[in-house]
């Protein structure tokens, strides 16, 4: 969601994935987060056991046959890496990181704008690097950008005119997203975070369901991992049920605001983070203040947020953070 830098603005899914969905109604939620909770105690399980998805997103089977655990839910034994809940994490997708010295766990940077060294730099200094890019929507700017088809694509994103829906199931598209995993693989990045997942919730054009995304997204699991680099869910509650098992985390934006963490607190429930941000300056501002301790009780001081990993951001990503 970054463009040549003039024109990326916004990273963020505010406005977009979530927008459906975090004006749902009460029901929804509750019924949402019952489906969550109800496959965690087997997921806990599952964790201890070790379960591995067949296959490796590129067509190649394996030789063990995965159980599931609440609908379409595996863990992949083979996973390198998995971050402890609270691990700690900064995300700059506004230009090409220009700024190392924030003292945390993990940086999540723009795939095509980090080179090699930048991220052999990061992890020399210790810290893990997962790699942003967007899975599920067209970017006109891209370095693939001419590869995709005209039938792959959908609506222009609202509020994201160089963008557009992708069709999940497309064969050209996913193909696409095997050569940029493999971009990440090759650029060094211990994990990825595609975003943009979360087409059913919008006016996509492409009639895309949930069902699509659950697909979409497990099968980037597969792939990711048989990579040996791990991957989070972008948002998107409504399938954290058919997806937490292939996940190594949640990134999830303004669950405070929008009153939704008990829905991502599945994946602190089972031992993997959630790395959450909140954007209390609103989509306007965008400067080096620092929050007002309201605001800054507001973002961190949540119950249903107690164990995530939250950065207050503004919401153009760049390097200004602050922390709970």
């Amino acid at each position: 969601m970054s463009n040549s830098h003039d024109d990326m603005c916004l990273k963020a899914d505010h406005g977009r994935g979530l927008f459906n969905w975090r004006f749902g109604s009460t029901l929804r939620k509750v019924m949402v987060a019952l489906l969550v909770m109800i496959p965690i105690i087997s997921l806990a399980v599952g964790l201890g056991v070790g379960l591995t998805r067949g296959g490796d997103g590129r067509g190649n089977p394996t030789t063990t046959t995965p159980p599931t655990i609440g609908g379409n839910q595996t863990t992949n034994k083979t996973v390198k890496w998995q971050p402890e809940v609270g691990t700690t994490w900064q995300i700059e997708l506004l230009y090409p990181l220009n700024d190392t010295s924030f003292d945390v766990d993990i940086y999540d940077i723009d795939m095509f704008d980090s080179d090699a060294s930048l991220i052999s730099e990061l992890q020399g200094q210790g810290r893990r690097v997962i790699c942003y890019f967007s899975a599920g929507s067209y970017e006109n700017w891209r370095p693939d950008a001419d590869k995709f088809k005209d039938s792959d694509l959908g609506n222009t994103l609202d509020g994201w005119p160089n963008e557009k829906w992708l069709k999940l199931s497309s064969s050209n598209v996913r193909e696409i997203m095997l050569s940029r995993l493999d971009l990440a693989k090759e650029k060094g990045c211990d994990g990825v975070d595609p975003d943009n997942i979360d087409g059913y919730d919008n006016d996509n054009g492409l009639d895309l369901t949930e069902d699509d995304s659950i697909d979409f997204v497990n099968f980037l699991a597969e792939a990711t991992h048989a990579l040996n680099m791990s991957l989070g869910l972008k948002n998107a509650g409504a399938i954290i049920p058919k997806v937490i098992g292939n996940m190594q985390w949640s990134v999830n934006e303004q669950c405070v605001q929008y009153d939704e963490c008990s829905i991502y607190a599945a994946f602190t429930a089972v031992g993997k983070p959630v790395f959450h941000i909140e954007y209390p300056k609103g989509d306007n501002t965008n400067d080096n203040k620092a929050m007002t301790t309201v605001q800054k009780n507001t973002a961190c001081n949540n119950s249903g947020a107690r164990n995530f990993s939250t950065v207050i951001k503004n919401m153009d990503l760049d390097n200004w953070i602050e922390t709970c």
